[in-house]
């Protein structure tokens, strides 16, 4: 906050410095004094304002709070327009305010009132919200019997805790009456226990000191509750006596499962639960059997709780197929089912299996030994890191060939097949395609990165062709012409043989297939027929997939696909009508 005077609001001093109209010196002046004042206000070295209640008003609240607006009409620093105004203020019931429940204590009214219940005479409440039993003649012509008034209940308003107090409406009276009737027990209790010591004292019965009667010499009583102390709580050792209780979490020569492993990274331990789920020894690559100690999931795996699971699985799959059987209800019955039901789906398989083989045969492969016994290999999962090592899972074994490995012949550093060159096969370590060769090494190399290998001239190019001259080209021109005509002399006797023996056996054909085509024609009339017949027929009449015959099912030959196109009728031909005619 920052004012002009110790004591003096910003609103007052605008309205001073408008009467006085100050230079602009003296107001740049004002303001350098009123910043220094505020500074030193918020370094504790100024006392702080006043408002007018005399509380301090804190010098770090900022201006938009502190400033009072000009309709508000304070002239003095206050908060009071940050604070909630009381006349705005909702009001609620006390917490000692509450219904009043029964009737009015005091004399009861002799005659009726007027304005009272017809019924029982109350003035508190009219005739239909009467509760008493309906009389025959009500109060209001007998005058005997007036009930008395009720009280008029206020109304009360509570807030958000009020609301929900649970033990608001409470009488105290009620609970001193309680710790009254406690008090004459106990007192009760008293004098029958002084009663019993003078009775023994005077028999001379006592067998025991007064002070270990009924436990402790604090105990006063000898309730049955008191008992309960005497009993030890699993996981406690209580002494009642010295009251000391020792919990025994665990036994102290046990490992904590958090120790197994201080590698933060490793198994997760739930420190709630006290459980660790994970084998805090994976990432060694031993197997659990061999850990004193590999999760908790291990052991959710073993004994007897696979057993329970395939118990509880059964009698799931048996309630659904309509078994009335439960696990929990009906342990025994469904042990019995299960062995019942084992037995038979292994004699099922069995004889299944059994089937199959005598229909089959085969059953000499299933003799044979396993596939990692043969190749020496299994599906086990490995997992190496980026150098090599083995992470998980036990490391696979290599696959062994029949054949001899890894022996170099005639002094070869490489096996044969070792190089591969323009499709043969050949030795890495001098790039040798002939197998059996002697090795030659880095000179075989470059003998065979040069290309030394050049092509052969053949008899003809090495021999110079004599020039021949015009007459004999021309004779050897008459000659191709000549071998040409016999040639075609012979193939056109060929011809003529074929044609004469093959005349008859065309006719032949064309006789049989112009048979064979007058029998579709008949075949696709009658079916025809046979359609237009059905389908003007009623569909209920009509005979279950009777378009279809075992003909329809065979693949059509080329008559009958013949004599489809000649009887198919064209819509698109306009002379299409007059051949139906």
């Amino acid at each position: 906050m920052s004012f002009g005077a110790p004591g003096l609001l910003p609103s007052a001093a605008s309205k001073s410095s408008q009467e006085d109209a100050p230079s602009e010196a003296s107001k740049r002046e004002d303001w350098r004094k009123a910043k220094e004042l505020d500074e030193a206000r918020k370094a504790g070295t100024a006392p702080a304002l006043v408002d007018e209640e005399g509380k301090d008003i804190n010098p770090h609240i900022p201006q938009y709070i502190s400033t009072v607006p000009w309709y508000v009409g304070y002239d003095v620093p206050t908060l009071k327009h940050q604070r909630p105004q009381k006349e705005k203020e909702q009001k609620f019931s006390s917490i000692s305010e509450w219904y009043k429940k029964g009737v009015k204590e005091g004399g009861i009214a002799t005659r009726f009132r007027k304005g009272g219940c017809e019924n029982c005479g109350a003035v508190t409440h009219k005739r239909k919200d009467c509760v008493e039993r309906p009389r025959k003649v009500g109060a209001r012509f007998t005058g005997e019997k007036l009930a008395p008034d009720e009280y008029y209940q206020p109304n009360l308003s509570f807030d958000y805790d009020g609301k929900r107090d649970r033990w608001n409406g409470y009488d105290l009276d009620n609970h001193q009456a309680v710790l009254e009737e406690y008090a004459k027990i106990e007192e009760a209790k008293k004098h029958l226990k002084v009663q019993e010591l003078q009775d023994e004292m005077l028999s001379g019965e006592i067998k025991e000191p007064v002070e270990n009667r009924d436990g402790d010499s604090d105990d006063s009583d000898g309730d049955e509750d008191k008992y309960a102390e005497k009993f030890d709580m699993p996981g406690t050792n209580f002494d009642s006596k010295r009251r000391i209780t020792v919990r025994n979490l665990r036994i102290r020569e046990d490992t904590a499962k958090y120790l197994y492993n201080l590698d933060p990274n490793s198994a997760y331990y739930d420190p709630k639960t006290r459980s660790m789920r994970e084998n805090p020894f994976q990432q060694q690559g031993k197997t659990p059997d061999e850990l004193k100690f590999a999760g908790d999931n291990f052991v959710r795996a073993v004994g007897d709780t696979t057993k329970m699971a395939t118990a509880q699985l059964f009698a799931w799959e048996a309630y659904d197929k309509g078994t009335d059987v439960h696990l929990q209800a009906e342990p025994t019955k469904l042990e019995m089912l299960h062995q019942e039901f084992s037995v038979k789906k292994d004699d099922f398989k069995q004889n299944q299996k059994d089937n199959i083989l005598q229909k089959y045969g085969g059953a000499e492969h299933l003799e044979a030994p396993p596939k990692q016994l043969l190749l020496a290999q299994t599906e086990e999962y490995v997992e190496y890191s980026r150098h090599g090592t083995l992470l998980k899972g036990q490391e696979k074994a290599k696959a062994k060939s029949k054949y001899e490995e890894d022996v170099f012949n005639n002094n070869h550093k490489s096996v044969w097949g070792s190089y591969w060159k323009d499709g043969r096969w050949g030795y890495r370590c001098c790039h040798s395609l002939v197998q059996g060769s002697y090795c030659t090494g880095e000179a075989g190399k470059e003998a065979a990165s040069v290309d030394l290998m050049l092509p052969l001239a053949t008899d003809d190019q090495e021999e110079e062709e004599e020039p021949k001259s015009l007459l004999e080209q021309h004779k050897e021109s008459l000659e191709e012409e000549r071998r040409k005509k016999k040639k075609k002399k012979k193939d056109k006797k060929k011809k003529k043989k074929r044609h004469s023996s093959s005349s008859d056996n065309e006719d032949d054909e064309a006789a049989e297939k112009e048979k064979k085509l007058k029998e579709a024609l008949a075949r696709e009339d009658a079916h025809q027929r046979e359609a237009e017949r059905l389908l003007a027929m009623d569909e209920r009449k009509r005979p279950y997939n009777s378009l279809k015959t075992f003909e329809t099912y065979k693949e059509p030959t080329e008559e009958e696909m013949e004599a489809y196109r000649m009887k198919r009728s064209r819509m698109e031909d306009p002379m299409a009508n007059f051949l139906t005619k």
